[in-house]
Order: C-alpha cells, then sequence, then structure tokens
C-alpha cells in the first residue's frame, strides 16, 4: 500500500512539473523558459516510473529508491566525462546560459543527474512492455582471443577521437562499450556480451530502443528550451531534426549502450550490486577495498569542479542576464 501511495506521488508530482514547465515555457515565464529542459525531463522520469510500478508492481523510484539516488549521482559524473571530451571534440556548444553561475552550476547537476535515470526508465519501461522479452540469437563462444580484440578496438574508438576529432569524432559514442565489456565480462558483472554469447539479445535490443526514444526527447525538448545546446559536427551534413543533424540520431541508441556498460563496471564499487530489479544482491566474494572507495569518492568530487569550470570556460558561448 505504501509503494502504491508512493506511485501515485510520483504522477502527480510528474503532471506538476510538466503543468509548470510546459506553461511557463509557453508564456515565456522565468527560470520556467530558460530551465524547460529540466522541468521536462524530471516530469518524464517521475511519471515513466510510477508506470512501470503500474505494469509490473516494481520500479526504480518506488521500489529501488536509493539505486535511483547513487544512478543519479554518477550520471552527473559520466556525462562530465562526454563533456571533458568535447572541450577537445568541440561538437556542442551552450547557448543562453543563466549569468548567475549558482544558478548554472545547480542547472549543470539537475540536468545531468537524468542521463542514466532517463535511459534506464526508459528501458525498464520497454522491457515492462514485453518488447524484445523472447528475443533469441545465435550463441557464440566468447574466448580471450575475441575479448582481447574488443579491448584493442575500444582503446581505438577512445584514443582515435580525441587525436584525430574531425574525423573520427563518432567513434567516441561506442569507445566506452567497446573497452569495458570485456572487463566487466571478466570481473562477472552484467555484460551485454555474455547476453550476446548466450543468444539473449533482448537487454541490447531494449537499451537501443530506450537511447533512440531519450535522443528525440532530448533534441525535442532542448529545442523548446530557452537554454540550450547546437551542434558543430563535421561531415554530416546540414539535414537537421531539431539542433541535431538526423545522421546524428544513430549515436543516441551507441550511447544508450555504452552508459549501461560504465555503470556496470562501477558496480564494482559494490560487487556487482546496481539498479536493475534482479541485481540487487552483491556477488559472492570480498568486499571491494576501503582505498578503492575513497578513491571513487575523490574522483567524484575532483570531476564534480573541474567539469563545470570547463564548461563555463570552453563550452558555453552566450550568457543571459540573471533570471
Amino acid at each position: 500500500m505504501f509503494e502504491q501511495t508512493k506511485a501515485k506521488v510520483l504522477v502527480y508530482a510528474g503532471i506538476f512539473l510538466a503543468f509548470i514547465g510546459i506553461g511557463g515555457n509557453w508564456l515565456g515565464i522565468e527560470p520556467f523558459h530558460t530551465l524547460f529542459y529540466i522541468f521536462a525531463w524530471w516530469a518524464y522520469i517521475f511519471i515513466v516510473d510510477a508506470a512501470v510500478y503500474r505494469i509490473k508492481g516494481d520500479s526504480l523510484i518506488v521500489s529501488r529508491k536509493d539505486e535511483f539516488w547513487f544512478l543519479a549521482a554518477w550520471s552527473v559524473f559520466i556525462w562530465f566525462l562526454f563533456e571533458l571530451a568535447n572541450l577537445r571534440l568541440q561538437n556542442w556548444q551552450y547557448m543562453f546560459l543563466p549569468s548567475n553561475r549558482s544558478l548554472r552550476w545547480t542547472g549543470y547537476f539537475l540536468a545531468y543527474a537524468t542521463v542514466l535515470p532517463g535511459l534506464f526508465e526508459t528501458t525498464e519501461l520497454v522491457a515492462a512492455a514485453g518488447l524484445f522479452r523472447n528475443a533469441k540469437s545465435r550463441p557464440f563462444n566468447v574466448t580471450p582471443g575475441l575479448l582481447k580484440k574488443i579491448y584493442i578496438a575500444g582503446a581505438a574508438a577512445l584514443l582515435l577521437p580525441l587525436t584525430l576529432p574531425k574525423y573520427f569524432f563518432a567513434l567516441i559514442w561506442a569507445a566506452f562499450t567497446l573497452l569495458l565489456e570485456p572487463v566487466n565480462y571478466r570481473l562477472g558483472f552484467r555484460s551485454l556480451l555474455r547476453d550476446l554469447g548466450e543468444g539473449r539479445p533482448g537487454k541490447i535490443y531494449q537499451l537501443l530502443t530506450g537511447g533512440f526514444i531519450c535522443g528525440f526527447l532530448w533534441e525535442l525538448w532542448n529545442f523548446k528550451a530557452g537554454a540550450k545546446w547546437v551542434y558543430t559536427v563535421p561531415l554530416v551534413g546540414n539535414l537537421k531534426l531539431f539542433e541535431m543533424p538526423v545522421a546524428g540520431y544513430i549515436g543516441f541508441p551507441l550511447f544508450a549502450l555504452e552508459c549501461y556498460a560504465m555503470y556496470n563496471l562501477i558496480s564494482y564499487l559494490r560487487r556487482g550490486k546496481t539498479w536493475e530489479q534482479d541485481a540487487q544482491d552483491p556477488l559472492p566474494g570480498p568486499a571491494p577495498a576501503l582505498w578503492l572507495s575513497v578513491a571513487a569518492a575523490a574522483l567524484l568530487a575532483a570531476v564534480y569542479y573541474i567539469t563545470p569550470n570547463a564548461i563555463d570556460t570552453h563550452t558555453v558561448k552566450i550568457y543571459i542576464a540573471n533570471l
């Protein structure tokens, strides 16, 4: 009964955020117009979580609240890594951000905290709807040689965009999947490579679908917001849907796979315990050393501090007066 009440509260909260966000954006009322993207995403996450709970009686926020906040914190970290990569790639710029640093930085954290929850909530909704539940493919043997080849391909996919960004920028959206899947497989954590090897591609299809849906919504809500990003992507042509060149939409499903691989490695800090319903018990074995948890917290804090300053200096092109 308590969880049902929480689900109803989520729906009401989502509807409220959607109402003031859409209404304020349409009427040009601040801060709703400038920060519309944030209101839209949190409304979406709350409503989707409640819908998932309604379908299967379990959801990330209602049933696994601690996992949700852990996910949101690392969501900021993961997206900040791509912001740091963009300092070299120069594939997007921010326009019309608030000149007040406190408000702007709060916006960064609130916006980037939605990236992983948005992707994974959407993936859970796709799964709860039964899509790809029984998908099968031909199993194959995952050998040490294959793992090594995939790892090398991932390292190349990470290095090439950073050395020759004009020609290889797109590889960044597959690099971490290729680089980390062999690691996750060897460590015994959740692995899309293991799923493929066992002939179970359903999770991959669900993530790809969730990534495409989120990509469309990211671009739609960015297009409608006052504060937004614009692209300076070479070699993809001028045909756009919203601000994104049409060819760029290929990257969103791949990004979903990448986020899944990255977060599964982060689950090493808790012996494989992660956000998914059937991954709430740590894997057998000793807990990670204390120094590793301390190092992870230090890395999180360092990236949290460095990246907003770097975005302000290099990626934001137009500021607006204080709201």
